[in-house]
């Protein structure tokens, strides 16, 4: 049977939950500006798998309407009542680079207790580039979760601002050799004098990934 616009749409309508989850994955099959009307209905959707799904889907079908879609990502990020949809409306916002929701990440990183939503906020900010985030990431680095250490320590690389050379040299101290290697490939991209010392002794790590990934920075 093929897909088609009118086919998806029956799909969302159904109470069958199945059929709304089929249906959200039948629209990558879809012409993006048709997919990007039905995406709508799916991220109002009674069940969270479904919502989740549809706003994962919004990181790509976003660009068909960048205003509608920030307005959208918005409402998930403010307003859905789980995690995992306001995770992922995050991650949207992110690979859209949409840096008009910056403060409104910024409020839900301070407001929010849950680690999964904080760290797809730093993600997103890292994608972003927007130097105005670089605060936000600072605070970040202080997190006592590992996880949002690591990324934010990749999203400082990524923003390219080199004050964060020497936020992140401490970490290169770190017992965790991902963050000695996320440190690695930071201080690689933001380079400088400032970055050599730590790098060659990064390029001694006892852990092969670290070591290669500061030795590559030196080639």
């Amino acid at each position: 049977m093929s897909i088609t616009p009118e086919s998806v749409e029956q799909l969302l309508s159904s109470e069958d939950l199945g059929d709304r989850l089929r249906a959200v994955n039948q629209m990558r099959q879809l012409e993006p500006a048709i997919a990007f009307k039905l995406i709508q209905t799916a991220i109002s959707d009674k069940n969270v798998r479904v919502r989740y799904a549809a706003v994962s889907q919004m990181s790509t079908l976003g660009q068909q309407d960048l205003s509608l879609s920030l307005e959208i990502l918005l409402n998930s990020l403010h307003n859905d009542p789980e995690a995992d949809v306001k995770a992922a409306a995050a991650d949207a916002l992110g690979a859209l680079k949409l840096t008009e929701a910056l403060d409104d990440l910024q409020q839900v990183y301070s407001s929010t207790s849950e680690w999964l939503i904080q760290l797809s906020i730093v993600a997103a900010l890292g994608e972003m580039g927007e130097p105005k985030a670089f605060p936000l990431l600072e605070t970040a680095l202080a997190s006592p979760n590992e996880l949002i250490q690591t990324i934010a320590i990749s999203a400082l690389g990524e923003l390219g601002e080199r004050r964060a050379i020497e936020l992140l040299i401490p970490y290169a101290e770190s017992a965790d050799w991902l963050i000695r290697y996320r440190v690695a490939q930071a201080l690689r991209r933001l380079g400088g004098t400032e970055t050599e010392a730590a790098l060659e002794k990064l390029a001694r790590d006892e852990v092969k990934q670290v070591a290669e990934e500061a030795q590559a920075g030196r080639l």
